[in-house]
């Protein structure tokens, strides 16, 4: 029995097809900036999965930078300032 049939037997019925797989893909080379720049219409499944991973963990590093210079500011002496007070109405 081939390790394909085996896995879509253990997972107890829920199969994902491989049309649904290459839609799934096709819809994240869209929303993958590196990916959706590139001129070539064709770009492997691998390679897209790759760069998925890539851009979120840019975005994670994106938000904890983001989230730093929050702190950073709402922390800083100048707590009463127009930038600190519009950024803590927004927070409440």
């Amino acid at each position: 029995m081939s390790s394909r049939r085996s896995r879509s037997r253990q997972s107890g019925g829920s199969r994902i097809t491989e049309d649904q797989i290459t839609d799934l893909v096709s819809k994240l080379q869209r929303l993958v900036p590196e990916i959706r720049n590139t001129r070539s219409d064709k770009v492997s499944a691998s390679k897209v999965l790759q760069e998925t991973c890539n851009y979120i963990r840019s975005l994670h590093r994106e938000v904890d930078d983001l989230s730093e210079r929050l702190s950073e500011l709402l922390a800083s002496p100048d707590t009463d300032s127009d930038q600190a007070a519009i950024i803590r109405s927004l927070l409440m």
